[in-house]
């Protein structure tokens, strides 16, 4: 596991230098909620993916359930992460450092439950911070910061669960 670090420390700050003169490309997918502001659902800058924050909006329908438990509403999060993750054929294996944003932290055992079952071999960094809202009075909003593994495993690559 601390030579995975090493390596992603390293290719993190290789590709620094080409982030500077990088072209930033848009990427985005219908099988993810649509942004819900003037923002882009990921930005590739050099090898890096950028994802925007998501919350648990059902990208078929483009509806929120304020009601749903925050294990739903953590479920619904990462599947539209992975969407817009498979948009740009990576997968959660590639995520090497989310932000997690919640309502109240009190239901954080629950949320970290359905987390874990996201990122079962290498977790990546992470930051949990309770705010004092959200978009439309989600419980939970999830970014990511991604990058290709610096061996390809495109017998891993999994597409994400078809929205409900």
């Amino acid at each position: 596991m601390r030579k995975r670090m090493h390596q992603v420390l390293l290719v993190v700050i290789l590709n620094a230098g080409v982030l500077a003169s990088a072209q930033h490309k848009a990427i985005s997918t219908p099988d993810a909620p649509k942004a819900i502001g003037p923002y882009s659902q990921a930005i590739e800058a050099g090898k890096v993916l950028f994802l925007a924050g998501q919350i648990a909006i059902d990208p078929k329908t483009q509806q929120f359930n304020v009601d749903a438990s925050i294990e739903d509403q953590t479920r619904q999060t990462l599947e539209n992460l992975k969407a817009v993750l498979a948009a740009n054929h990576m997968t959660m294996r590639d995520v090497v450092s989310a932000t997690v944003f919640m309502k109240d932290l009190r239901e954080f055992a629950k949320m970290n439950t359905v987390y874990a079952t996201y990122f079962k071999e290498i977790p990546p960094a992470r930051a949990t911070v309770q705010v004092a809202g959200l978009p439309k009075d989600a419980k939970i909003e999830i970014s990511l910061i991604a990058m290709p593994a610096l061996a390809p495993r495109h017998e891993d690559f999994q597409p994400p669960l078809p929205s409900r």
